[in-house]
């Protein structure tokens, strides 16, 4: 049997006898040898205990290299230490479990190391002069470890407290816990808050965490076509010319698997899987790292979106939600799209025969399809206005219900640590709201209440409420709410942009001086300046414009309006009730009255009797 290395590595297949043909193999535009893990592996497919208690491995090389393997079979490769690439995220791990408390604590354990043996007999291979002695190098690594130490205090990964002892931070613990390397921490701190679902994509793209990754010739006529293609489905935000670098590759596969484009390379399908699974650390670290900020909403509901679209492997508004369910492959997923299937709502509503004629099944798979949906967590997410009204506050109620909480409480089709977040944000991309909440929380009473204070943004009243579930596409609640405000929005810019000038009142702030305005804006009626102030004390001109104010109907046109002020609830009351008794003790009578009973006093003063019929003489009668 002839293999292929990715073969002979990947497969357990059982052989007496193995010959390894060449050690070289052709990696990123140049021949090199293979590493010593891979050739272990493949002269491991010799002797399988199963089947054989002795066999055979013939390794072909060239004779430069036959004391290698040589020694490598023998077991007589020494093994040297790798922690000093990566001491910087071994000592912030060290640090959050407490192992590492100060600088002393920090040198005394990198003396424990492997590190430290292997420094001390082969100073060179860490990049220490060999005439060293054991002073000297003790000194290279004691300066190697601050260096390290200032690198994670530098980005806020560690402090230090008034005993100059090591304090991890919320992000150096998300760090250890989710093994994100500190390059990838590095480029995520240059993060501006209002990063797109696309620019998150290519900043992961770019992590260290991808390195093993790499863009083999073969595979660039495959991608290109991925990227840009006439004639076939391509990737949802294409990138600009041909696929060149290592980041292009990862970005291109990331976007096929979520767009469910079938990739037909076995090599393709290795990378996009092992990129899948580092991604999911990454994408969750990401979501968790973000949310510790209150200025990047936007860059927050992307890394939700996007870390929960690497958990499912389809995008966020994909058609083939069915992909998520038990049993369900990529073709059946494309005969359910097809069908036109494209919700959870859609598989719910459909009887179970139709659904095994569609996937081409026997019953029950029809019932075990409609059983998995009707168990799966349904959300409905309502938004109420407390009626607690400021001019820079507002108060909303949201309330999450699960409505089919009767038929979770007995089968769950999500698994018992799924949670969604809710995450609230205003027009000025800041976080008004984010909290996990979690399936069991929401089965205990059915619902979920929160009363949240609303900050007026600068932009708009706007505010964009987010319910994300975890794990599954097609359940997400996204909904757009507007606030209510005392003072207008027109009105609260005029304020703020008119600070500087000093009005003799505050009615001149909120409501702008009759000097101000245009002729147009404030019609006097003909009167003089005398007769407008000579309204009640206080009260500014109103906007009617009627030709004759002391005849018109309106109450304002004659006693002026009251000016608005910076007062609490019960003042505001009570200064309204004021000038309601102020307004009736002026008048009594109400204005369209009023006017009848003028125009029937006027009508009362008419001398009537020019209105008399007064028979004219007759004339005399003509002689015959």
């Amino acid at each position: 049997v002839v293999t292929t290395s990715t073969l002979a590595m990947g497969v357990n297949l059982p052989a007496h006898l193995v010959v390894i043909k060449s050690t070289m193999h052709y990696v990123g535009g140049m021949f090199q040898e293979y590493s010593e893990t891979d050739i272990l592996q493949m002269i491991g497919r010799a002797g399988r205990p199963q089947f054989d208690t002795t066999a055979t491995a013939v390794i072909m090389t060239r004779w430069s290299t036959r004391e290698k393997y040589i020694q490598m079979l023998n077991g007589a490769d020494i093994i040297e230490s790798s922690l000093h690439r990566h001491l910087v995220e071994h000592l912030n791990a060290e640090i959050v479990l407490h192992t590492v408390t100060d600088v002393t604590v920090a040198l005394e354990w990198i003396r424990s190391t492997f590190l430290y043996i292997r420094a001390l007999k082969n100073p060179t291979h860490y990049g220490f002069s060999s005439g060293l002695d054991k002073i000297g190098i003790e000194a290279k690594l004691q300066e190697l470890c601050l260096k390290n130490l200032n690198d994670l205090s530098a980005f806020d990964l560690i402090r230090m407290d008034e005993a100059n002892n090591f304090k991890p931070t919320e992000t150096g613990r998300l760090m250890a816990w989710y093994y994100i390397a500190f390059d990838t921490v590095k480029q995520f701190f240059t993060i501006k808050g209002t990063e797109t679902l696309n620019e998150l994509i290519t900043m992961i793209s770019n992590c260290t965490e991808f390195l093993d990754v790499k863009l083999r010739t073969n595979e660039k006529k495959i991608l290109n076509t991925l990227n840009k293609d006439k004639d076939k489905i391509t990737i949802r935000f294409p990138m600009e010319g041909k696929i060149k670098t290592r980041e292009m590759k990862i970005n291109c596969l990331i976007q096929a698997q979520l767009g469910c484009i079938p990739i037909q390379d076995f090599t393709l399908t290795q990378d996009t899987g092992r990129i899948f699974r580092n991604g999911l650390r990454v994408t969750r670290w990401l979501s968790d790292f973000l949310a510790s900020c209150k200025n990047n909403f936007s860059a927050l509901l992307n890394s939700l979106i996007l870390a929960k679209c690497f958990r499912c492997k389809l995008w966020e508004n994909s058609l083939h939600v069915s992909k998520q369910l038990e049993k369900i492959g990529v073709s059946l997923s494309n005969a359910m799209v097809n069908a036109g299937l494209t919700s959870f709502k859609k598989i719910e509503d459909t009887n179970a025969r139709e659904l095994e004629l569609i996937l081409n099944r026997h019953p029950p798979f029809g019932n075990q399809i409609k059983e998995s949906v009707l168990h799966l967590p349904k959300y409905e997410l309502d938004i109420e206005q407390l009626p607690k009204y400021s001019d820079t506050m507002a108060e909303i109620l949201v309330t999450i219900k699960l409505t089919n909480y009767e038929q979770l409480q007995t089968k769950r089709t999500a698994t018992d640590f799924h949670y969604v977040t809710l995450v609230i944000g205003d027009a000025d991309n800041q976080v008004i709201f984010n909290q996990k909440i979690m399936d069991s929380v929401l089965l205990k009473t059915g619902n979920w209440m929160k009363k949240i204070e609303v900050k007026r943004a600068l932009k708009s009243e706007d505010i964009s409420i987010n319910l994300i579930s975890s794990d599954y596409v097609g359940l997400d609640i996204q909904k757009a709410y507007t606030a209510f405000y005392l003072i207008p929005k027109a009105v609260r810019s005029k304020v703020v942009t008119n600070q500087n000038l000093k009005a003799e009142s505050s009615l001149d702030i909120y409501y702008g001086s009759p000097q101000s305005l245009t002729a147009a804006e404030v019609d006097t009626g003909g009167r003089s300046k005398q007769e407008i102030t000579s309204k009640k004390y206080g009260n500014r001109e109103c906007n009617h414009r009627c030709k004759n104010k002391d005849v018109c109907g309106h109450d304002c046109c004659k006693t002026g309006v009251p000016p608005r002020s910076e007062m609490n609830g019960d003042s505001k009351f009570s200064l309204y009730l004021a000038d309601l008794r102020s307004r009736n003790s002026f008048s009594s009578v109400p204005p369209v009255k009023r006017l009848k009973m003028q125009m029937l006093n006027q009508a009362q003063n008419v001398d009537l009797k020019q209105f008399v019929f007064t028979p004219k003489s007759l004339m005399p009668a003509l002689p015959r």
